[in-house]
């Protein structure tokens, strides 16, 4: 059983009837002998302590005050004219002033061709200058979407990268070259803008059979042969804004030729010094031919054609990885019967096409 007992208090039950620390004092013969440690009247400076360029400059100057004669040269005292006016700094040109200024425009030096409107009429497409039916409505939307991701990515600071559209398909058939020149012909009605339309399927091209015009050298040609200036391919057209590039005559290198260097190089011309053109790029399927994939990575954007009813899930989620390089790839479904909103473009104007 544990004790109990209340402890005892200084001089209750202590023989010596003293505190510990009165005890402590004793056995060390008392704290007299601990004095603090002597402080200096005067501490010294940190070594790290930073001095202001200014005090540094003050203190300079109070050591080493200025003769006299020193004093007269500085207030130019007795010197021309010229010599009492302070000098200016040399100038230094800013980095990139060069790139920041606006670059002249290329000029496009083939004649201008007529495009057949009964032809594009036949196929079913926009006619320049024509009524207002379903399909320009509908053409309508999407370009205003494209042109609003390409002024929001040239503000982003991407250059001329923004104003380049890629139009493609998973596969053959589902309209890619339909959509890419209804689009441009749309584009070309803006009053603030302008297009150019590059056919760049150049296993299989067929832009300009579709237009009606005819040309020899196109993009290919100006890739493979540095002597080839590529605005010296561009054909004017006479519905005011449109342009065409043609796809060129067919190399074995094509992929190569697109993965080089020079494409950079040749896709800038295209629209130097005119930040109001869109290139469009109409490329072959991109599971059928590689093409589509080189030129991702130089594009803003891009627009995936789907045929309704025919585009498979697999096939799509393979284009798009193949198409994965460009910043922005948008979905277009192509004939399309069914809207779930019951809405028909154009019905409003009396087509209801």
């Amino acid at each position: 059983m544990t004790d109990q007992s209340k402890i005892p208090l200084p001089g209750e039950g202590n023989p010596a009837g003293q505190s510990l620390f009165e005890r402590a004092e004793g056995a060390f013969g008392g704290f007299q002998g601990f004095q603090p440690a002597p402080v200096p009247a005067e501490l010294a400076a940190p070594a790290n302590r930073r001095v202001s360029r200014r005090a540094a400059e003050t203190e300079a100057t109070v050591a080493a005050p200025a003769s006299p004669s020193r004093l007269r040269e500085g207030l130019g005292v007795g010197q021309p004219d010229d010599a009492r006016r302070p000098t200016p700094a040399p100038s230094r040109k800013r980095e990139g002033s060069e790139a920041e200024s606006p670059a002249e425009p290329i000029a496009f030096t083939m004649p201008r061709q007529a495009i057949e409107r009964s032809r594009l009429q036949r196929h079913g497409m926009i006619v320049p200058d024509g009524a207002v039916t379903t399909l320009f409505e509908e053409f309508r939307i999407v370009k205003r979407q494209v042109l609003l991701a390409a002024r929001e990515t040239r503000s982003a600071g991407h250059g001329a990268a923004a104003q380049r559209v890629l139009v493609s398909s998973p596969l053959p058939g589902e309209g890619k070259t339909f959509c890419a020149t209804n689009l441009a012909l749309a584009i070309a009605a803006e009053k603030d803008s302008e297009v150019l339309l590059v056919d760049a399927d150049f296993a299989k091209p067929s832009i300009l059979s579709l237009l009606g015009l005819s040309g020899a050298t196109g993009l290919m040609d100006a890739l493979a042969d540095p002597a080839i200036r590529v605005e010296d391919c561009v054909i004017p057209t006479d519905v005011p804004g449109l342009h065409v590039l043609p796809a060129g005559n067919r190399t074995a290198s094509d992929s190569e030729y697109l993965a080089s260097e020079r494409t950079s190089e040749v896709l800038d011309r295209l629209t130097q010094g005119t930040p109001n053109r869109i290139v469009i790029f109409d490329s072959p399927p991109a599971l059928a031919a590689s093409p589509a994939a080189e030129l991702a990575p130089h594009v803003g954007q891009a627009l995936v054609i789907c045929r309704a009813d025919q585009t498979g899930q697999s096939a799509l989620e393979d284009a798009l990885s193949l198409l994965s390089t460009c910043p922005d790839i948008k979905l277009l479904l192509n004939s399309a019967h069914f809207s779930p909103s019951g809405r028909r473009f154009g019905t409003y104007y009396g087509y209801g096409g």
